[in-house]
């Protein structure tokens, strides 16, 4: 069983690779995961994966492909190259679309020798609520429902997992059994602000319902002390263990 540790991705939320070194150096012994986003990524492409694995971190990227079946399934192939230890696409992209991203991901480790990176597939996001879900993007199901509906539709496709907030864990795993991997934002200890945050959890409820990996941003990279922020939400998880 993976430890509270490794089950912590920390988000880089961050524009520069010198803010980024600064964090994983500080936190790499203290985390499992690095996060790099669109920001991150956009501002300083792929050397920021290269410079946080010479640190020794792993990174989840966090891009959310989302495009034509065989455009995901070239990015696929190309983020597989960059030896990232998990990234992601849209599961509203559909069935095809996830396959190819598995297809070609599994076929560019293959052809290079690499380790073949988590696929996992984002849900409905934690910024999003009942009433945006009906009224600005037109769909009827209840939240918990459509992220279940997604995450089966991830799982026949050949995803690893999804991303899903805390509220939907349960479902999803009573649904998509105990080895899908479900990465869990929306995370906040007791101690920390909501943020833009709608369905929110504790680290240690989180971990208790069922989570395989929390992510977790601004508590830890916007607290005067990065490294005791990370401490604490590790303790707390580990209650949940």
């Amino acid at each position: 069983m993976l430890s509270a540790k490794d089950r912590l991705i920390v988000a880089l939320d961050v524009d520069t690779i010198r803010e980024a070194e600064s964090l994983v150096s500080r936190l790499q012994d203290y985390v499992g995961i690095f996060k790099v986003g669109m920001q991150l990524f956009n501002s300083e492409g792929p050397e920021v994966v290269r410079r946080i694995h010479r640190l020794g971190g792993k990174v989840f990227l966090d891009l959310k492909l989302h495009d034509i079946p065989n455009t995901v399934g070239q990015a696929a192939a190309v983020l597989t190259g960059h030896r990232v230890f998990m990234f992601n696409v849209h599961t509203a992209g559909g069935s095809e679309m996830m396959k190819k991203a598995v297809e070609m991901t599994l076929r560019e480790a293959v052809e290079s020798v690499l380790p073949v990176p988590l696929v996992i597939g984002v849900t409905v996001l934690t910024s999003i609520n009942q009433s945006v879900l009906e009224d600005e993007i037109g769909i009827s199901r209840n939240i918990e429902e459509q992220v279940v509906k997604w995450a089966k539709l991830a799982k026949e496709s050949g995803l690893n997992g999804v991303v899903a907030s805390p509220r939907e864990i349960r479902a999803i795993r009573q649904a998509c059994g105990r080895d899908f991997v479900i990465v869990t934002p929306g995370v906040r200890p007791a101690w920390a602000g909501v943020d833009d945050q709608k369905r929110v959890m504790t680290p240690k409820e989180a971990i208790q319902a069922g989570a395989s990996y929390l992510v977790v941003g601004r508590p830890i990279t916007g607290s005067a002390d990065p490294v005791d922020a990370a401490k604490r939400i590790v303790d707390e998880m580990e209650e949940g263990l």
